[in-house]
């Protein structure tokens, strides 16, 4: 069989899947978001996880599946496909018997694929590019919504797109975190009303779940084992063999698609959960004035012990998986206790850190009123710019909240993204923190374009409190002597700091 692949989402999970199948395949990469197109046709990507050089090697000017030829035969039901290339006998059988069957009348269209359909990928807005594709693969994200109930819109708008394009014979591949049983009762009947075909007869369809680590450069997607599955076993085969022929660590076929789902769902379900052991026990610690890291430092001597460590939970995954579980088995009349009891404590955490912080402020008599705190780092993790459902503005919100002002300092985040998503202005560099830049911070935009300029000591602006939220590299040798007043509160959130006044 012929794969001409397409990739609906090109963000953090899209992209560089795309550059890697395109290495072997013909990929169209589709997006609706036209300047992220403008951006990856230039050899661009502002999320990082690809290099340009790397980008650049895989990008084609043209669609690379080549132009669609109709032919004017007479023959009735929908169009039929010939794929080209290599193909096992029994494939070819599952996949066109039903175009090629005896039920043919006047009427219908015969396709074949021309053109040189060389490897490459080709970003494209335009949903006429998607015309030739046979397999489509889905990549959007799946968040929560403000009460923390999945939020599957995307994806329906997303299996509207694709349907509108779909054809006999064509596999839809989900690779977006859903709970189980999502891809078969919500996307397959968008699928089947948009398109007018019919799932498991005209088309198929398969999970593949996604485990891309944003920012990670050395478990990059084709370094981590690929679980797959698909809507029967011939096509969970096909599927299996494909992302197989891409991913060195391997692939593991699972039985069914719904098995696949609930892989996912659980991986950062448990992570979650183990976050949420060591952060409660951070709580009960600090009351025992005991530091929680050289607890976790003095138990991680055991062969097997677990080592996570306290924090913030956010991302687009651990803090959002567990709900999408959860949810699913509220449908079914069970309440789950362990993972929503983990999802609220890790949710509190960011409370939990803006008490932590007034408290020893309060300890030091610095007012909290008006007081001024400088935040290093917004990002969800460390030396990656992705702000998605990042819990640091859990932590700004809650220091308001207490009156106090908080300015924000991280070299990898996008200001423009930053206050788009969440209304707040942030400092890319450590020379714009002068009293005048941040003075005119509150309640307008930061024109961080204008030259940075190196000032004096009676231009740098001076804060009560600086609390470490992200490990950037840069923040970890980063001298702040100059930004703090003579009794300010140091706090550290990724217990990386030696000499902080606390950390979890």
């Amino acid at each position: 069989m012929k794969q001409n692949i397409a990739i609906i989402g090109l963000g953090y999970v899209g992209l560089p899947l795309a550059r890697l199948f395109a290495t072997k395949y013909p990929v169209v990469g589709f997006d609706i978001n036209t300047k992220r197109i403008a951006e990856l046709n230039a050899g661009t990507d502002f999320t990082l996880e690809i290099e340009e050089d790397l980008l650049k090697s895989v990008l084609v000017n043209e669609n690379p599946f080549g132009s669609k030829q109709e032919s004017s035969q007479e023959q009735t039901g929908s169009q039929v496909h010939k794929f080209t290339g290599s193909q096992n006998s029994k494939q070819v059988n599952e996949l066109t018997s039903e175009q090629e069957s005896s039920q043919v009348s006047p009427g219908s269209q015969v396709h074949s694929f021309t053109g040189s359909q060389k490897a490459g990928l080709y970003c494209s807005s335009d949903l006429a590019d998607l015309a030739n594709a046979n397999i489509y693969i889905v990549t959007v994200p799946t968040p929560v919504d403000k009460n923390n109930k999945p939020d599957l819109t995307p994806l329906y708008k997303a299996s509207e797109t694709v349907g509108k394009v779909l054809k006999k014979g064509d596999i839809v591949i989900y690779e977006s975190t859903v709970y189980p049983g999502a891809t078969e009762e919500e996307c397959i009947p968008v699928l089947e009303k948009i398109s007018g075909l019919k799932f498991n007869v005209d088309f198929f369809a398969g999970y593949s779940p996604e485990r891309i680590n944003p920012g990670d450069k050395e478990h990059t997607v084709e370094k981590i084992l690929k679980v797959t599955s698909g809507s029967t076993p011939e096509i969970g085969k096909i599927i299996d063999d494909l992302y197989k022929s891409v991913i060195t660590a391997g692939t593991h076929l699972a039985p069914c698609i719904k098995v696949a789902e609930a892989a996912k769902v659980i991986e950062n379900s448990q992570r979650d959960i183990n976050i949420a052991f060591v952060n409660e026990l951070a709580k009960i610690f600090n009351l025992m004035d005991i530091n929680t890291h050289d607890v976790l430092e003095a138990a991680g001597t055991k062969w097997n012990f677990l080592p996570f460590k306290p924090g913030l939970v956010g991302g687009h995954c651990i803090g959002v998986d567990p709900y999408y579980l959860a949810q699913k088995a509220q449908e079914l009349g069970y309440h789950p206790e362990i993972i929503l009891a983990g999802r609220r404590l890790n949710d509190s955490m960011g409370s939990y850190v803006a008490s932590q912080v007034v408290k020893a402020m309060i300890k030091k008599n610095i007012p909290v009123q008006d007081a001024e705190v400088l935040m290093l780092g917004i990002t969800f993790k460390e030396n990656c710019p992705d702000v998605r459902n990042t819990k640091i503005v859990d932590v700004v919100a809650a220091l308001e909240d207490y009156g106090i002002k908080v300015t924000i300092f991280d070299p990898w985040a996008n200001p423009a993204e930053v206050l788009h998503e969440y209304g707040l202005e942030i400092f890319t560099d450590i020379n714009q923190l002068t009293s005048e830049a941040v003075n005119k911070s509150t309640g307008e935009q930061v024109n961080q374009s204008a030259q940075v300029h190196k000032f004096t000591s009676s231009q740098v602006h001076q804060f009560d409190a600086v609390i470490l939220g992200v490990a950037h590299a840069e923040f970890l040798n980063l001298d702040l002597s100059l930004n703090l007043k003579e009794n300010a509160v140091v706090y550290d959130v990724k217990g990386v700091l030696e000499g902080v006044d606390g950390s979890l």
